[in-house]
């Protein structure tokens, strides 16, 4: 496998854990085994970004989904593309998402940077930072 098509499916699993079905249940805690343990999202959607960890990122999504507000969501890579060198890469994503929030529909397109690193284990991410087309 090369590494374009590794980092293709780590995404994937990325946008399968924050996707469920209207009924369903995100599998946010599976995003811990995607990132390095001191891995960053950031949020540039809005006035200032929303900088956190990967635990920060899965709590407020968590209370959404649990609350019946967040009812359905989905997310896909579009297109990429990947650099790499060694034991480092960078991938520059297009996305698109749609969803249901307090009863209202929503979709949404926009690009997505993350950085990668390979460890013993496998590709991780190291860092996240998106924001959506205005």
């Amino acid at each position: 496998m090369t590494i374009d098509e590794e980092l293709s499916a780590l995404m994937d699993r990325f946008f399968r854990a924050v996707s469920f079905d209207a009924g369903g249940t995100p599998a946010y805690e599976r995003l811990h085994d995607l990132f390095t343990p001191a891995g960053r999202l950031v949020n540039a959607i809005g006035d200032a970004p929303d900088d956190t960890t990967v635990a920060g990122f899965i709590e407020p999504r968590r209370a959404l989904a649990g609350a019946g507000a967040l009812t359905s969501f989905e997310e896909v890579e579009t297109s990429a593309v990947t650099e790499s060198f060694g034991k480092v890469a960078h991938r520059f994503s297009t996305y698109e998402k749609r969803g249901v929030r307090d009863g209202t529909a929503f979709a949404a397109r926009g690009r997505i940077a993350t950085q990668f690193v390979r460890t013993p284990g496998g590709w991780r991410i190291t860092s996240m930072a998106w924001d959506d087309e205005a």
